[in-house]
């Protein structure tokens, strides 16, 4: 009997078995971390928990077997498909659950699923290999945008409240009618600008109000600035740094950095079969340097030991970045493409497994599993220098918010007792006295004294 009529006849038994109820699916995958793991005498990782979830789906039971010549599956000189692809053309395994790229040659020989997950290339390499790029603006980066929004905000209303003080307080300003404002507006705003450089610009509030209000500045001013420099010091001893070498690109034009990726690998065929020169360039340099990679670990132990790029999938190289702390991936993907599930060509059970893929992914399953499997265990280990978040300093900015009502609040204070003092003496109201002050405060002692002179001199 011919290869195609063996595979007719084992999907019309699939087909049958299928459709009399739960059957038991003999199961291909390959040992890579983190789709399945050794655990004991068992598996775990991604695709076990992908397999687990698609069996109570679609209720069938399997058994899991590892691929025996441990490959994904290419065809050899023969035309031969080995790895997990030729045990599936085989009719040694039902279904091959593992990360497969879904490509045209494959999906010749076999059926493949919707994808399950979504990738691309990329490549990794040392921390240390790489230099930081000059940056105009990298040192406005160590606070958020919202902090430097509440910085603004803290400053103009700080400005505002110095100026409406020293209008306002009696002891600031004890005769509008004669004496000049040395806290005008622009200089209200200048000297908030002092405190907050550690510099300061006379002359200095008299009033109590006014001390309270720039007291809580200057406090504010340090805690803003030892934050700053906190910062600024663990941004410059981080070795979280931009690549140097941030494209493909950038890895084919030097020649200081080796790189390579997994021999006979779909990401090799990628750059073998590219029309793109640069891709075509890679594929040459890999070539003639033999900079070959037998497997994903071997290519994390060379990058790992540094002057090395090792080019793979995108979310493999994410797993490897969150587990080893030195490494760090550019941010160039190329080539999108998916992981698949593989049957026999003509499987009943290809579009049963993709309703279910579509199922978990609309579900949030697998996105589930994502973040299981690939958390990073770097977070406490990496002095990252991250923006600093309004929300880190609130407490600040809330003092900074109660010395600025309180210090309004004492400069009333300070004119509701002048202006009880006038009426009592006066025999006037206390709010009209205060609202006649407020008025010619407001309205500017500078014109009063002017129009009280020319009084004199008539």
């Amino acid at each position: 009997m011919t290869p195609l009529g063996l595979i007719l006849v084992s999907s019309a038994l699939l087909a049958g078995v299928w459709a009399a109820g739960p059957q038991k699916l003999r199961v291909t995958t390959i040992k890579e971390e983190p789709y399945a793991m050794s655990k004991g005498s068992e598996l775990e990782g991604f695709c076990i928990d992908l397999l687990s979830a698609l069996s109570k789906k679609l209720d069938f039971k399997y058994d899991i077997q590892l691929v025996k010549d441990s490959r994904y599956g290419i065809t050899d000189d023969s035309g031969n498909w080995n790895g997990m692809i030729g045990e599936v053309l085989r009719g040694e395994a039902d279904i091959a659950v593992a990360p497969l790229t879904l490509t045209a040659k494959r999906e010749t020989a076999v059926d493949m699923s919707k994808p399950f997950m979504q990738t691309g290339l990329s490549f990794i390499l040392m921390k240390d290999l790489a230099s930081d790029d000059s940056q105009f603006l990298s040192l406005l980066n160590l606070f958020s945008t919202e902090m430097w929004i509440g910085v603004l905000v803290a400053y103009l209303l700080t400005s505002v409240c110095i100026f409406f003080v020293s209008r306002i307080s009696p002891s600031e300003w004890e005769q509008p009618e004669n004496e000049k404002n040395c806290f005008t507006l622009s200089h209200s705003f200048w000297y908030t600008v002092g405190g907050l450089t550690l510099q300061g610009a006379g002359p200095h509030p008299k009033a109590l109000s006014g001390r309270v209000i720039t007291a809580i500045w200057w406090l504010f001013s340090l805690v803003l600035l030892a934050s700053y420099f906190a910062n600024l010091s663990l941004w410059l001893h981080s070795d979280n740094q931009q690549l140097s070498i941030k494209s493909f690109e950038d890895l084919a034009n030097q020649n200081f950095i080796e790189y390579g990726t997994i021999k006979d690998s779909s990401s090799f065929a990628f750059f073998k079969n590219s029309n793109n020169p640069t891709y075509h360039r890679i594929y040459e340099h890999i070539k003639n340097a033999q900079s070959y990679s037998l497997n994903a670990e071997e290519g994390f132990r060379r990058a790992l030991k540094g002057n090395y790029a090792f080019i793979g999938e995108s979310v493999s190289l994410d797993l490897a970045v969150s587990r080893y702390c030195n490494l760090t991936r550019a941010p160039e993907i190329i080539g999108m493409r998916g992981y698949s599930i593989a049957a026999p060509l003509g499987s009943p059970l290809i579009k049963n497994l993709s309703v279910a893929i579509l199922q978990l992914s609309e579900s949030g399953e697998l996105d589930y599993f994502r973040s299981k499997w690939w958390a990073s265990s770097c977070v406490a280990k990496n002095g990252k220098s991250a923006p600093l978040k309004a929300t880190s300093l609130k407490g600040i900015f809330l003092l900074l918010a109660l010395g600025l009502g309180l210090g309004l609040f004492l400069a009333l204070m300070e004119l509701a007792a002048k202006s009880r003092k006038i009426a009592n003496t006066q025999q006037k109201s206390c709010c009209s006295v205060m609202s006649a002050e407020l008025s010619q405060r407001f309205r500017g002692g500078e014109v009063t004294s002017a129009e009280s002179s020319e009084k004199s001199k008539a």
